[in-house]
């Protein structure tokens, strides 16, 4: 199974690095010579078509912008070896493949939702293909130390990598000036400042809870900030465990918040793409996500652009978690059909697509990169990708999506009993009880 502290440290290091680095102007330089050295060698009378799907169709999401261009660009290179793409939008993406998978009719590559839970089923079922004799020592010098780590099911390659991400607040400034309110730093001053900010008519945070992920990025990152990350680990390895005081502590903080009126009222009918576009249009003054959020608040049309800074979500006074651990530190990847009738050739456009997904998503904002970008011109990059990569390096400890890290069932379970502690259904004694009964990670850590 895959070693999140192994990755974590790595991750640590490599951005460490990231951050130091001297940019120099260029390109990416992954174009066709990749993707022929991972084994393209078609005829030129043989005309084959590779199938691709993916979730990136959100306007907000700066993938979805990049990755038809990508696609294009192999087309043209590649006339022998033509991609067909189909991207359809996250929720429907996660019951399309899943329904694919079962069936064996999974297309060539596809995107595999960070890997994890979701995809250890289809690994362990033989769906997937097995990269590593297709995976050439020249293609593996060109990403960034420890970063294939990640890539890897008992110690072989699944995927590989495009980016890593990192959640922290995001704060409107201009809204916070309104209202009085400061950058908060701890739990008191992240409640005073909804206390504040409610006062002046402005919705402190907003969550797009109709999704029910962005729930429970709240709830993950205040148990992380209460328990520490050492404790929320072993919780995954023993889940009796979450039914203990600083996770109940945890549980009781944020119903608080939701019950002092901290996020906006319309959360359960709200989308994740509504509640972006909301916090875009300056209508709450924080936002907890991921980084990939950057390219849409500094968007030329966005109300928010230049008015907004982000920063490591508050420690708790009472708490054990640090502000150098953070939520976050996984990475996103294709994978290849194992069924797939084009091995070598999908392995090709799969590294093609991962190198430039990886190096250019970096520029477009999309994500924090897992290849070497020496080459690249940082010096365009906007102040929140700045400001993330900055974060990441005073990183010690991470802890990726925890859907990502629960068995499938139990991390549904564990966003439905989210959405119930904000809606007050249950208390936080309640929701630590049922967490205590979800199945134990089949991870390692």
């Amino acid at each position: 199974m895959k070693s999140f502290t192994k990755k974590a440290i790595s991750i640590f290091l490599t951005f460490g690095m990231l951050c130091g680095a001297t940019a120099c102007s260029g390109s990416s330089g992954s174009t066709n010579s990749t993707a022929v050295q991972t084994g393209e060698n078609t005829s030129k009378t043989e005309k084959i078509t590779l199938s691709l799907w993916d979730q990136s169709v959100g306007e907000t999401d700066p993938t979805s912008k990049l990755l038809p261009a990508v696609v294009k660009q192999w087309n043209k290179d590649h006339p022998n070896i033509q991609v067909e793409r189909t991207g359809t939008t996250g929720e429907q993406y996660k019951t399309k493949i899943k329904t694919a998978l079962a069936a064996n009719e999974a297309p060539d590559v596809y995107y595999g939702m960070g890997g994890g839970s979701f995809m250890q089923p289809y690994i362990e079922g033989g769906n997937v293909l097995v990269l590593d004799s297709y995976v050439l020592d020249e293609t593996k010098a060109k990403m960034r130390s420890g970063m294939l780590d990640g890539c890897k099911v008992n110690g072989k390659i699944y995927t590989l990598p495009c980016y890593t991400h990192l959640a922290n607040l995001y704060v409107n400034t201009a809204l916070f000036k309104k209202a009085g309110a400061t950058i908060p730093t701890t739990y008191q001053e992240l409640f005073d400042a909804g206390t504040k900010l409610k006062a002046a008519g402005i919705t402190p945070a907003v969550i797009g809870e109709k999704d029910r992920w962005p729930g429970m990025y709240w709830f993950d990152i205040m148990a992380m900030r209460q328990a520490g990350n050492s404790a929320c680990i072993e919780a995954f390895k023993n889940p009796t465990k979450f039914n203990s005081e600083d996770f109940i502590k945890a549980a009781d903080k944020l119903q608080k918040l939701a019950k002092a009126g901290f996020f906006n009222s319309s959360m359960f009918s709200m989308s994740y793409d509504e509640m972006l576009a909301a916090f875009n249009a300056g209508k709450a003054a924080m936002l907890f996500q991921a980084n990939w959020v950057n390219a849409g608040i500094e968007a030329d049309d966005s109300k928010t652009k230049g008015n907004v800074e982000v920063v490591a979500f508050p420690v708790f006074q009472d708490g054990k978690g640090k502000a150098t651990e953070f939520f976050g530190g996984g990475q996103d990847g294709f994978y290849v059909n194992n069924a797939t009738k084009n091995p070598k050739e999908a392995v090709g456009f799969l590294t093609y697509l991962s190198e430039e997904l990886g190096t250019q998503g970096y520029l477009a904002g999309a994500g924090l990169p897992c290849w070497n970008t020496d080459s690249l011109d940082t010096s365009k990059l906007s102040s929140l990708d700045k400001e993330d990569s900055k974060l990441l390096s005073t990183g010690k400890s991470f802890i990726t999506w925890w859907d990502n890290i629960l068995p499938a069932e139990s991390a549904e379970t564990h966003k439905n009993l989210i959405a119930e502690l904000l809606a007050s259904k249950i208390t936080p004694q309640e929701f630590c009880k049922q967490m205590a009964q979800l199945k134990a990670t089949e991870l390692t850590f």
